[in-house]
């Protein structure tokens, strides 16, 4: 097992699919878009290979903050369905905490779904996060 910065066209298209569980509205031109504006704003996109098979990935990006100072935050965490509870999610957050050490972050942060109460327990019991607070979001439309 291997974890690598997913930064060829071709890493890309390997890894899109695992990502795709997590983000299912997603299409691949949809992605390759949004992929673009947010890796010029410090998006890093890790993936747990196993031989050549992306089977965890975990987007990633540094900020600065009031209440957090230096931080990493992890947009996205999936490990692919057939895959899952064998280690690569929490070999994967590992890396990104180490990660985020090496680059002076004091802390990693997250945002999980409510109704994912597997990836809350995950989190909190497995990992050792904290539940500190809730986010809102207001759409726009």
């Amino acid at each position: 097992m291997e974890i690598r910065e997913v930064d060829t066209d071709a890493a890309r298209r390997e890894a899109f699919p695992v990502l795709r569980e997590l983000r299912d509205h997603l299409d691949r031109e949809r992605f390759e878009e949004l992929y673009a504006e947010m890796e010029a704003e410090g998006y890093r996109l890790f993936a747990r290979y196993d031989g050549d098979d992306p089977v965890a990935v975990a987007g990633v990006k540094i900020s600065t903050n009031f209440y957090l100072g230096r931080h990493a935050y992890v947009y996205d965490l999936v490990t692919t369905a057939d895959r899952r509870s064998e280690g690569h999610g929490e070999a994967l957050l590992r890396f990104v905490h180490e990660w985020a050490r090496d680059r002076g972050c004091d802390a990693v942060e997250l945002e999980s779904g409510l109704w994912r109460d597997d990836a809350h327990r995950f989190y909190t019991e497995r990992m050792g996060y904290d539940t500190y607070c809730y986010s809102f979001k207001y759409d726009l439309d």
